[in-house]
């Protein structure tokens, strides 16, 4: 998936807006971050660590924490270049629900 795919499946999930972290671009959901576009190489991805650590099982070619304490934290990179496109859409979804309020819903929830 290219990064402009997964820009626009990010932008697809409800009251997502796109801005910019430090220079990076970010996605958001009300005003929450549940993912970054860092580079061409891979997007950092908000999981909790156990989310993480299943997803690292999975698809270990394509899933790793961020080094340092905001891996620990949950903070996945998640090398979208090669990955399925249903694994990625799985995780990106898992990350806006991290951040999104309870209240808030995907559609096929």
């Amino acid at each position: 998936m290219t990064d402009e795919e997964l820009a626009y499946l990010a932008l697809s999930l409800p009251e997502t807006a796109e801005g910019s972290h430090f220079g990076t671009r970010d996605f958001r959901v009300r005003g929450r971050i549940f993912m970054t576009l860092r580079g061409s190489d891979f997007c950092v991805v908000k999981l909790t660590p156990d989310q993480q650590q299943m997803a690292s099982a999975i698809m270990p070619r394509h899933v790793a924490a961020v080094p340092g304490s905001w891996g620990l934290k949950g903070w996945t990179r998640l090398f979208h270049r090669d990955a399925g496109n249903e694994e990625i859409k799985r995780l990106l979804r898992q990350a806006w629900r991290n951040v999104a309020p309870k209240s808030m819903a995907l559609p096929e929830d």
